[in-house]
């Protein structure tokens, strides 16, 4: 038998900052992220746009947001990506939420106003607390870094 996990719901209360900003949205029930729509797009530099979302959130304590790249960038001209691969918003941060994008090719900017632009996915944060110590426990792995796989 098929059991489907359920999480409880979480609260994040949103500002509205533009008179056009609209509540992020899913746009699939089983979506990760929530939609955020473009109300102003600007560029910052030849290869680089900010796309603002007009919107501020409150995101309660022991969480995170992921702003990510909504997967249809893929179709703009010229290769876009998100600046910061994922951006983190801290659960105390209060400003619009804002993403910035570059690309090889920005000749035309690649975002519309009233355009899905990015997601925002919650996250939980777990309290961790960090502890020195003089020996770490042995891994399969141990200090095997970057390409120790071999491929």
């Amino acid at each position: 038998m098929k059991v489907k996990y359920t999480p409880l719901p979480i609260t994040v209360k949103f500002k509205k900052l533009h008179p056009a900003a609209e509540a992020p949205k899913k746009s699939h029930p089983d979506d990760a992220g929530w939609d955020l729509t473009a109300v102003q797009v600007e560029r910052i530099g030849k290869n680089r746009v900010r796309v603002h979302s007009g919107i501020a959130v409150e995101i309660p304590y022991g969480y995170q947001g992921e702003l990510r790249a909504r997967s249809s960038v893929y179709k703009k001209d010229g290769e876009v990506i998100l600046s910061n691969c994922v951006g983190t918003i801290d659960a105390g941060y209060r400003g619009e939420v804002m993403a910035v994008f570059y690309g090889s090719d920005l000749c035309d900017i690649p975002f519309e106003i009233g355009e899905r632009f990015a997601q925002l996915v919650i996250m939980p944060v777990p309290d961790v607390v960090f502890e020195e110590s003089a020996e770490l426990s042995e891994s399969s792995r141990g200090s095997g870094g970057y390409g120790s796989t071999g491929r």
